[in-house]
């Protein structure tokens, strides 16, 4: 569109259920090329890091990426590190697609986005949205949305290709999961757990996973629920998302952990833990949060 070659990278392959969106783009997941990549281009290169609170996230290869220069970070994270060399951070807006959408319109380009681009975006703003339903939520995203719509995008199959797209393997692994489900305080804050012995016993991948912190935060009475995920055998760690209703502010929990996010959903992980130690540091976090929240409405 703009007469540059891009290169994206990503360190795990783009999961199954947003396979449909790039279908013919490449995604590279060797590093490698990444690396001959820069090489060729010298010194007329910049990087892109879209979406990412620190420079973790980017994968184990992020400390090379963060080596091209200039480095430049588009954000949306409350919590963002500040790594890179140019900074985007807007911890207000919707979702990292919505600014990608209104930094093409300030480049002149947003009449020219293809229908798979806007597919693309829209499908960004869709999900670090909840379908809609954050806070964060604004009707500046509606109008983009509606912008997108108008370049191709069709909603109903987007969302059915996103959340109408399950395995019976995933339905067991629901059912598993939700029978895992305990709450505390005052069934304020409700825990739900995979482990990897669920997922054996189901057929199924942590990518089958995705979305089952929304039951549990459905529920009327929760203000908090939290998703305890247990790492790859032999890495001994938990994933922990943290997901909040009002104005919990669940990304300065998950900062107490060398997590981060944003005010309602958040996340951290921990090493070296069993879930249950991990739930007995959560709780009482979570309580000062939950009563900092209460003062604050006095």
């Amino acid at each position: 569109m703009m007469g540059k070659e891009v290169l994206c990278y990503l360190e795990q392959p783009v999961a199954d259920v947003y396979s449909f969106l790039t279908p013919d783009v490449p995604i590279e997941t060797d590093f490698t090329r990444i690396a001959a990549f820069a090489d060729k281009c010298g010194d007329d290169i910049m990087g892109i890091a879209l979406d990412c609170g620190d420079l973790g996230r980017l994968g184990d290869q992020g400390g090379e990426l963060n080596n091209i220069h200039p480095f430049l970070v588009i954000d949306h994270h409350q919590g963002n590190k500040g790594f890179g060399d140019l900074h985007w951070v807007e911890p207000h807006r919707s979702s990292t697609g919505e600014m990608v959408y209104d930094l093409a319109e300030e480049l002149g380009v947003a009449d020219q986005l293809s229908r798979e681009a806007a597919e693309c975006l829209y499908t960004a703003i869709v999900t670090d949205t909840g379908s809609f339903r954050y806070a964060s939520t604004t009707e500046h995203t509606f109008a983009v949305a509606g912008k997108l719509i108008n370049r191709g995008v069709p909603p109903a199959s987007v969302c059915q290709k996103l959340f109408d797209n399950a395995s019976f393997g995933s339905l067991q692994l629901t059912q598993a999961v939700l029978a895992t489900l305990q709450t505390f305080l005052d069934n304020q804050v409700a825990v739900i757990r995979l482990t990897q012995e669920l997922l054996q016993q189901t057929g199924t991948t942590s990518e089958d996973a995705e979305g089952l912190i929304n039951f549990p935060r459905s529920v009327k009475e929760v203000r908090v629920a939290v998703f305890l995920k247990e790492g790859k055998p032999g890495t001994d760690q938990i994933t922990i998302s943290l997901r909040a209703k009002g104005d919990c502010d669940v990304a300065k929990v998950a900062a107490q952990f060398s997590g981060g996010g944003h005010r309602n959903a958040a996340g951290c992980r921990v090493q070296g833990k069993t879930m249950d130690e991990v739930c007995a540091m959560l709780i009482p976090a979570l309580e000062q949060a939950l009563r900092q929240q209460e003062n604050n409405q006095v």
